[in-house]
């Protein structure tokens, strides 16, 4: 087997694992709730099938919502991110993108955290407008989007930076 493919299944059930039996329990006054499986979209390699990519994004949100018992609500925001991701990669990398040069191991900070704010923010909008599901609490969509968004990025940076500095 691949070792790609081997780090890419290993990255799935450990995002997947970790975000069910740690990071759901976390509910800091009803707005702060991060979301770190979104890692394993976000650190697909770029070259791959982008089909195949949005199937593993639909299996692992309908994973998380099996467990969170939320309808699917996050396997819509994580179908949605890996099919926005082309246009959030070349926005985050300009030209490297373009020449399918990016090499998530080799990016600098500001460019990763520019990635992940930007991956972040439209999974978070998506999936608290799923949540409320009412056009007349904007304000509470904001709030969620904000303040889960802010930790989940924050969250998303060092766990990216301690993996990438083990290599």
């Amino acid at each position: 087997m691949n070792s790609s493919i081997t780090g890419n299944i290993i990255r799935f059930i450990l995002l997947a694992l970790v975000q069910i039996s740690i990071f759901n329990n976390i509910d800091f006054l009803g707005y702060i709730n991060p979301y770190v499986y979104i890692l394993f979209i976000a650190f697909f390699p770029v070259g791959k099938d982008r089909l195949l990519l949005i199937f593993l994004s639909f299996f692992l949100g309908l994973t998380i919502d099996m467990f969170l018992d939320s309808g699917g609500i996050h396997a819509a925001a994580s179908v949605c991110i890996a099919y926005a991701r082309p246009v959030l990669l070349k926005s985050a990398f300009g030209t490297m993108y373009e020449h399918q040069s990016v090499k998530f191991d080799s990016i600098n900070l500001g460019q990763t955290i520019t990635y992940i704010a930007l991956l972040t923010l439209v999974h978070h909008v998506v999936l608290f407008s799923l949540e409320v599901f009412n056009p007349s609490k904007v304000i509470l969509i904001l709030k969620k989007t904000l303040f889960s968004g802010i930790f989940t990025i924050l969250l998303c940076v060092i766990i990216s930076i301690i993996f990438n500095r083990r290599k």
